[in-house]
């Protein structure tokens, strides 16, 4: 059985008052709190384990190492991918997706060469693309959405012509919480010979990923709302794409050989990994990955969506609230304006007021909020410790922003 209260209790930071009121942490779309079983491994790891990895063989730095590289085993498990010399070990999304940006795509595209993108898309997975529209003359293809917020696979697969060299697209929207079929996008082109990156940074968090059954190329990871530490996360490559990279950053640990005329690299993972590692932050995100599957990321999100009905029944009443997006199936992310003239930081500062934390601004999403016409909304993004009695909260919260606003 799923009890969020005894899981609530292993959250230090949910029990502290903001404002004088308890504190209802809905800015999870953003970054997730951390449990104390990763506080206490990472703290642990740096009193009694620490020492830099793969480079000593001195009984720290070979505890150390353990320690670091289970974590991709662990990765791979979260994730179902088929091996762990398959994930590479990043700082999070944003530096995967420029890590595919610089190593993959940038080798093999020109100018007139095409990225075929969805609107949905965080600043993370669009502008490492621009990168290589101002630098290589790379054209960048946008479908988008549905009235509803949902995203047609099919669109995204019409729009790839013989150009097309990349499909990169979220597995959920952080704005919207629609939930994209990237299984469907990925069988569609393929068989047009064109690879798919998914940003995983939302997906990877509110419900189960297969990626042998998703079959796409490359999937990103965050390990900060993961509930992990920042700094913290990882990408999973195909294998045959490992094989097309060049390396991303130069350094220790990426090579095999160096000499005053030559450079040979490591094998993958290690040759996409240069420097010392963030390396209790990979530690930490370990730990996390552990007690997100010891919860069952199934019990997880059948958690979040019985919390989204509820608060969609709670805004149902609301004639003045206006939520951005509505796709069936969509993740407890809600992106939201009051009817008046109150902004989106006005309801957020009020909400702050009442000890509830939500994102305002434009979420790292200028392009999708300027489909819908606004320049900013307030967002309440759900995770596993939230709770029915916070909806109530956050919907009373809301009532009297309307009173204040209007």
């Amino acid at each position: 059985m799923y009890d969020v209260a005894r899981i609530r209790e292993d959250f230090p930071i949910l029990s502290q008052k903001v404002n004088g009121k308890p504190l209802v942490y809905l800015d999870n779309g953003a970054s997730a709190q951390k449990p104390r079983v990763v506080i206490d491994a990472m703290t642990r790891f740096y009193e009694e384990e620490y020492a830099n990895v793969h480079r000593g063989l001195h009984h720290l730095s070979t505890v150390a190492t353990g320690r670091y590289e289970a974590v991709r085993g662990i990765v791979a498990r979260f994730l179902n991918a088929p091996d762990p010399e398959e994930i590479v070990f990043c700082t999070g999304s944003t530096e995967a997706i420029n890590l595919i940006s610089y190593a993959w795509a940038a080798p093999r595209m020109e100018a007139g060469d095409e990225i075929v993108l969805s609107l949905l898309e965080h600043h993370a997975n669009i502008v490492p693309w621009h990168f290589l529209r101002e630098r290589q003359g790379v054209v960048l293809k946008w479908v988008e959405p549905e009235a509803d917020g949902s995203l047609d696979p099919q669109k995204m697969i019409d729009a790839i012509g013989p150009r097309t060299k990349l499909v990169a697209v979220t597995h959920m929207s952080n704005v919207l919480g629609t939930k994209v079929d990237v299984k469907a996008i990925a069988a569609g082109a393929h068989a047009k010979g064109v690879p798919v990156l998914v940003d995983g940074s939302q997906g990877a968090v509110h419900a189960p990923v297969d990626l042998r059954d998703l079959d796409v190329d490359f999937y990103a990871i965050t390990g900060h709302k993961l509930y992990g530490p920042s700094g913290s996360g990882a990408i999973w490559i195909r294998r045959e794409r490992m094989a097309e990279m060049r390396p991303f950053l130069g350094g220790g640990d990426m090579i095999d050989t160096v000499t005053r005329d030559t450079v040979t690299y490591a094998h993958p993972p290690m040759k996409f990994e240069a420097g010392t590692p963030g390396i209790v932050q990979q530690v930490g995100l370990g730990v996390a990955l552990d007690y997100l599957m010891g919860l069952g990321m199934e019990n997880v999100a059948a958690h979040e969506v019985a919390l989204r009905d509820y608060a969609q029944a709670r805004f149902a009443g609301l004639n003045w609230l206006n939520i951005q997006g509505n796709a069936p199936g969509k993740g407890a992310i809600f992106s939201m304006t009051i009817t008046g003239p109150g902004h989106a930081h006005d309801v957020s500062t009020i909400l702050d007021k009442r000890g509830i934390a939500v994102r305002a601004g434009t979420h790292c999403a200028m392009p999708l909020l300027a489909h819908y016409g606004l320049t900013a909304t307030a967002r309440a993004s759900f995770g596993l410790y939230n709770t029915e009695a916070e909806v109530d909260a956050l919907v009373d919260a809301l009532e009297l922003c309307h009173e204040l606003l209007a």
